[in-house]
C-alpha cells in the first residue's frame, strides 16, 4: 500500500474485504451501551461474508467475557472472534522468553491466563526473580503490585506492557489506562517497556494469521491507537465517528495516523466509500469540496444525507495534501465538522 491519503471503494467494504478487525468501545459499543447501526452493520457484514475479529487493548478480561458482552448487545460472537492485548502481550513474551520462565504479572484475569497458557511460571513478588514483567490494567492494581513490576524492572527483568493507552473511556468520563499505569514504573525505573497493543500492529497481525485472511481492514475510533496501528502494520483503517477521535481529528492527523476511510458508524461497512479528487483548485467528493488557501481551510458543503462526510473527505483531502507538500495549515480554521 502505497501514500498516506484516502482510498476509494466503489463496492461495499464488507464485499471488498474478507476480515474486520474491530476495536470495542466507541466502536461496538461505549461504555456499557450499544452504539447505533453497530450490530446491524456487522450482521450485514457478516451476511457480506467478511469475518469478524474484535481486537481490544484491554488486557484484563478474558475473550470469554467479551464475547458474552457482545453477544448481550446483539452480537453473536464466539471467544475465538476475540484477540485482546493480553495475548498478544504473551505472544510477544514468547520471542523473548522460553517457556518455563518466571514472570511477574501485573494485572487481571485476563492477562494471568494468557502468560499461563504459554507456559510460563507466573510470580507475584520481584524476591521470586522473574525474568519479565508484563503489565495490563485491572481496576483492582494499587501501589504495592506496581512497586513489585518496579522492583524486579529495577533489578534486569524485561518490563512487557499489554498496551500504553494513558486513558480508558468509562461511562462516567475518560479514566487513567493501562500507559498510565505503566508511566509510574518507567519513571520509577527509567526504563522504557516494551508494547504488544496498539498502535504496535502486533495484535493485528496475530488475528491475520489465525484466520488466515487475505484481505484484512481495521475499524477503530482512535487515530492514535486503531488507526496507526493500522498505518504501521501496512492494512487499510476506517475510522468510525462514534468514539474518541473527531472528524476534526482526521482533517489534523498525522500521516501516520490517517485513515484510509471514514464512515460515520458500523453501517459505513455496508456503503461504497468515495475519494475526494482536484477539480479547479479544489478537492472534491461528490460535490462536495475543500481547499486550503493562504493557510486557511476553506469549505465548500453539498446537500445531502451523505454531504458531511463527503465535506469531511474533501477536507481530509486539502489538508493532508497541504501538509505533504510542506505548507502551513491555520488550526484555528478547522471547524467541528
Amino acid at each position: 500500500m502505497t501514500g498516506a491519503g484516502l482510498l476509494a471503494s466503489q463496492e461495499p467494504l464488507a464485499e471488498r474485504y474478507d476480515l474486520a478487525l474491530v476495536d470495542l468501545d466507541g466502536v461496538a459499543y461505549r461504555g456499557h451501551e450499544p452504539i447505533d447501526g453497530a450490530a446491524q452493520g456487522l450482521e450485514g457484514a457478516r451476511g457480506a461474508g467478511m469475518r469478524l475479529v474484535f481486537v481490544t487493548n484491554n488486557a484484563s478480561r478474558e475473550p470469554e467475557q467479551v464475547a458474552d458482552q457482545l453477544v448481550g448487545l446483539g452480537i453473536p460472537t464466539q471467544p475465538h472472534e476475540v484477540m485482546t492485548a493480553a495475548q498478544a502481550a504473551a505472544e510477544l513474551l514468547a520471542t523473548r522468553v522460553p517457556a518455563g520462565a518466571r514472570v511477574l504479572v501485573v494485572g487481571g484475569a485476563g492477562l494471568l491466563t494468557a502468560v499461563r497458557a504459554k507456559g510460563y511460571d507466573v510470580v507475584t513478588s520481584a524476591d521470586e526473580e522473574p525474568v519479565a514483567v508484563v503489565q495490563g490494567f485491572a481496576p483492582e492494581l494499587g501501589w504495592a503490585q506496581l512497586a513489585e513490576a518496579a522492583y524486579a524492572v529495577q533489578r534486569g527483568a524485561w518490563h512487557v506492557a499489554s498496551n500504553l493507552d494513558l486513558s480508558l473511556p468509562t461511562a462516567r468520563g475518560f479514566a487513567p489506562g493501562n500507559g498510565s499505569l505503566v508511566g509510574a514504573v518507567r519513571a520509577a525505573t527509567g526504563v522504557e517497556p516494551a508494547s504488544a497493543g496498539k498502535p504496535s500492529p502486533t495484535m493485528y497481525r496475530l488475528a491475520v494469521e489465525r484466520a488466515g485472511a487475505r484481505a484484512p481492514l481495521v475499524i477503530g475510533d482512535r487515530l492514535d491507537t486503531d488507526l496507526a496501528g493500522a498505518r504501521s502494520g501496512d492494512i487499510p483503517g476506517l475510522h468510525v465517528l462514534t468514539g474518541v477521535s473527531s472528524a476534526r481529528d482526521d482533517v489534523l492527523a498525522l500521516p501516520g495516523e490517517r485513515p484510509h476511510f471514514i464512515g460515520a458508524d458500523l453501517l459505513s461497512l455496508l456503503e461504497p466509500h468515495p475519494a475526494p479528487a482536484p477539480e479547479d483548485g479544489w478537492w472534491v467528493c461528490r460535490g462536495a469540496a475543500a481547499r486550503v488557501a493562504a493557510g486557511a481551510l476553506e469549505l465548500r458543503p453539498a446537500p445531502g444525507a451523505d454531504g458531511r462526510l463527503d465535506l469531511v473527505r474533501a477536507a481530509c483531502a486539502a489538508a493532508w495534501d497541504t501538509a505533504d507538500r510542506g505548507l502551513p495549515l491555520d488550526p484555528s480554521s478547522v471547524p467541528e465538522l
